[in-house]
């Protein structure tokens, strides 16, 4: 059937769209890098409709491009100044990636870097990260990064997308266009380094997150028939608080020229589908597990699946000689004490105070805990900054030193508070001591704390003392009912942080749980994060990606509108243009005809304010239907009583009231 993404269709041309070749598409030998120097032109109008790349073949080999705001390096000037050198980042979910992909499958990463670097350097060291790492840097104008991401990314999009609205022009800030602009033109620096690498019939391309989400329309302007998918790893709001951003429907039309769009969980993914609804008027559906929305005949897929953890890393980081050094340093600091652990990055949706004051109220409910309990909290460096964090700072500084002075004394703090980078070596062995891991983030895309948790309180087989890896295994999550990975921790109690009785009570319930139910927990836990980790997932999200588009090359595809409204209209290959030649020849021969007609936006206008028909629709009708050939009915939502008045002189006219529950 038809669907309403072909409405209008036809206006938009006056001859039938150009034929593709229906013989199986050959797979080109491509080279996977450009390695001179070229220039990008801009992304006009008259190259909506390119289908070729600049890029020569020389290879067969599946191969993703994987497009995300940072490189997974890490760069670093060399001692003598001259120059840089370059290092894989091992805690980049980017590279993680790649763990899902099979052996043969070739991985080329776009993005920037988190350091500066000359323009007389940045041919040296693009060339440099192409030959050694497969990598293309974006080098943004430090007015355009500025703006771009301190400014629209995380002035507008990181807090909107958190619930939290510009109340004032001190409390988020007013919206500046300038900042959209620097946004639209950073993701456009971005599509050219894509462009330059990319062979669009045979690569796929993976963008990643709020950062990038315009980034989709540029690609499918260049290349309408790209394979290309989109994950957000950030929440997406309900549709009450995204519409409340100007350019949310230049946004929402940009994702919805990805091919396949992630979320972590069921509700992220149904309010983008509801924002969909409601501000563009479409629909989706849901077959045989697959979501999918239909847009000028396309099929946008809808995937959800939380990322993971990498496990073979926190497994490499256990094993290590140091960790189980650290881990006894540790057990002999909180010798007889019961540790319940946070590790938060320094940010003002993380709840860190609300955390706080629940240990604070745990300590004042159930008092055998004072001198028992201790609660250490990590805050990682803050990546951001402003008035609302430095408040937030202050008001934890405070909460800690009334604390540790009501509730201390001499050899105890009831509050550890840690604020400076920790290693990933170092923070599992403070969940290796930890009863228990408290998340109170009031609004988080995802959070893989709890996971790392339960996998370092699992160990590894063969590290450690045979009558240590004997002994059961048990841990405990109190978590955020706000955060992504709450869904998929079913063993976890969840909390709603702002209410801190409520919070410490359920801190007072797990480190007073049974060992037992501890245990039962803890395997339920790690049964799923050990089976779902981070290869588990971008696999996951590719076999979607390329069943989403396995009917690319077989559809007729025309890219029509300007700026963000451009969309991609695909048909099928046997869409043929209603003829009106056709339709009068075939009446013509035809010996019995059968004619239903809608009324409200057919026999009269949609807009028409006098619903009555006019004295030539009903001539016309009366034509019709006095032909002993026609069986002419009308078919409406109307109710008899003004479809029978109105049609009382069309004697042969047949009327289906109400959607057919009345027939004349």
């Amino acid at each position: 059937m038809m669907s309403k993404s072909y409405t209008n269709l036809l206006d938009l041309a006056s001859g039938n769209f150009p034929i593709m070749s229906q013989q199986p598409r050959e797979r080109k030998r491509l080279s996977r890098v450009m390695t001179v120097p070229g220039v990008i032109s801009e992304l006009d109008d008259d190259q909506a409709n390119s289908v070729a790349s600049d890029v020569q073949s020389s290879l067969i080999q599946d191969r993703i491009i994987i497009v995300a705001n940072q490189l997974p390096v890490k760069a670093k000037r060399r001692p003598d100044n001259k120059g840089w050198s370059f290092s894989w980042d091992e805690d980049s979910l980017m590279l993680q990636c790649k763990d899902g992909f099979h052996e043969d499958m070739e991985v080329i990463y776009v993005g920037s870097l988190r350091v500066e670097v000359d323009p007389s350097e940045q041919d040296d060291v693009s060339q440099l990260l192409l030959d050694k790492f497969k990598c293309v840097p974006a080098f943004l104008p430090p007015d355009i990064l500025n703006k771009f991401y301190h400014g629209f990314c995380k002035q507008h999009l990181w807090p909107l997308f958190h619930y939290m609205l510009p109340f004032s022009a001190s409390h988020g800030g007013r919206f500046d266009r300038s900042l959209w602009e620097a946004y639209v033109a950073a993701n456009k620096i971005f599509s050219q380094r894509v462009i330059e690498v990319i062979n669009p019939e045979d690569d796929y391309v993976w963008i990643h997150d709020y950062h990038l989400m315009v980034l989709p329309t540029f690609l499918r302007r260049r290349f309408t028939r790209l394979r290309m998918g989109f994950f957000l790893h950030s929440p997406f709001p309900s549709s009450e608080i995204y519409r409340t951003l100007p350019v949310r429907e230049e946004i929402l039309k940009a994702l919805l020229n990805a091919d396949l769009i992630g979320f972590h969980t069921f509700d992220y993914a149904r309010h983008f589908l509801s924002c969909c609804s409601r501000m563009l008027g479409l629909e989706y559906q849901s077959k045989r597990g697959y979501i999918g929305l239909e847009y000028y005949g396309r099929t946008i897929g809808i995937k959800i699946m939380p990322v993971g953890i990498h496990m073979g890393q926190i497994e490499t980081v256990l094993k290590h000689a140091d960790n189980e050094w650290r881990v006894k340093e540790l057990k002999q600091q909180f010798q007889g004490k019961t540790v319940l652990l946070g590790v938060d990055d320094m940010d003002i949706f993380k709840g860190l105070n609300l955390k706080l004051l629940a240990m604070e109220a745990m300590l004042k409910q159930h008092p055998k805990w004072q001198g028992r309990a201790v609660l250490v909290q990590i805050a990682n460096p803050a990546r951001g900054s402003g008035k609302d964090l430095e408040e937030v700072q202050a008001e934890i500084q405070e909460s800690c030193k009334r604390i540790n002075e009501t509730f201390g004394r001499p050899g105890y703090e009831p509050v550890v508070f840690i604020d400076r980078p920790v290693s990933l070596s170092e923070r599992t062995a403070y969940y290796n001591v930890a009863e228990c891991v408290v998340v109170a983030a009031v609004r988080d895309g995802m959070n893989l704390t709890p996971y790392e948790y339960v996998v370092c309180r699992q160990g590894v087989s063969g590290s450690s003392s045979s009558s240590e890896s004997s002994v059961p295994k048990k841990s405990m999550l109190v978590v955020s009912e706000f955060i992504g990975c709450s869904p998929s921790l079913s063993g976890a109690i969840r909390v709603n942080p702002w209410n801190m009785e409520s919070t410490a009570e359920a801190m007072n319930e797990a480190i007073s749980m049974s060992d037992n139910e501890k245990q039962l927990r803890h395997e339920k836990h790690y049964r799923y994060v050990s089976s779902h980790d981070v290869a588990y997932w971008s696999r996951s999200f590719f076999q979607d990606l390329e069943r989403a588009c396995k009917d690319h090359f077989r559809r007729r595809c025309w890219g029509i509108g300007l700026s963000f409204g451009f969309r991609v209209v695909a048909l099928d290959p046997n869409f043929r243009k209603l003829s009106i030649d056709a339709i009068v020849s075939a009446y013509l021969r035809s010996k019995k005809r059968a004619i239903l007609l809608d009324y409200d936006g057919t026999v009269m206008p949609q807009t028409s304010i006098n619903k009555s028909p006019s004295q030539e629709v009903l001539s016309i009708i009366n034509t019709l239907s006095s032909d002993a050939k026609n069986t002419v009915f009308l078919v409406s939502g109307r109710g008899k009583d003004s479809l029978g008045q109105w049609f009382s002189p069309c004697k042969k006219l047949g009327i289906a009231a109400e959607h057919g529950y009345y027939l004349r």
